[in-house]
């Protein structure tokens, strides 16, 4: 069976940052993530920017006043009902340019595997995974890791 995704997402770098080698890999993540999550025709965006960027919308939409390194913004709620167009729309990862430098020296790491990693983390948030207790922890983190295999 050919999988036949009609997929589609969009990277906008609103950063300062030329990040385009990253952002080649972390397409490539990104799609093997919906394919192993058996994800067709949907949608999203992935938006790169800073630390002061992601402190206004954590804030404005967390009460969390200060900078992360992603929020996803998803479109679905959270029993998976889905709008009535055949196509998903999944919504938007922010994703701060700022810390994941910081976090990929932090952790001895790439900025592709960072870049990566908070992409797809944001993408398993939009499909409605979550963390907030250690069984989903572990099943949603697990997933990451198995779309990331090994990437340094």
């Amino acid at each position: 069976m050919v999988f036949n995704s009609l997929n589609k997402f969009k990277i906008y770098n609103q950063s300062s940052y030329n990040i385009s080698d990253e952002l080649k890999i972390m397409k490539k993540y990104l799609k093997k993530c919906l394919k192993l999550e058996q994800i067709k025709n949907a949608e999203f965006n992935v938006i790169l920017i800073d630390n002061e960027n992601i402190r206004i919308l954590n804030k404005k939409y967390r009460n969390i006043d200060k900078e992360t390194d992603v929020i996803s913004f998803a479109l679905e709620d959270e029993k998976n009902e889905k709008f009535s167009s055949k196509r998903r729309v999944l919504g938007d990862i922010y994703i701060s340019v700022d810390k994941a430098i910081s976090q990929s020296k932090e952790y001895g790491h790439s900025l592709k595997r960072e870049i990566s990693f908070l992409a797809v983390h944001g993408l398993l948030h939009l499909l409605g995974y979550d963390h907030i207790n250690k069984e989903d922890e572990k099943v949603m983190f697990s997933k990451q890791e198995l779309v990331l295999d090994g990437q340094k």
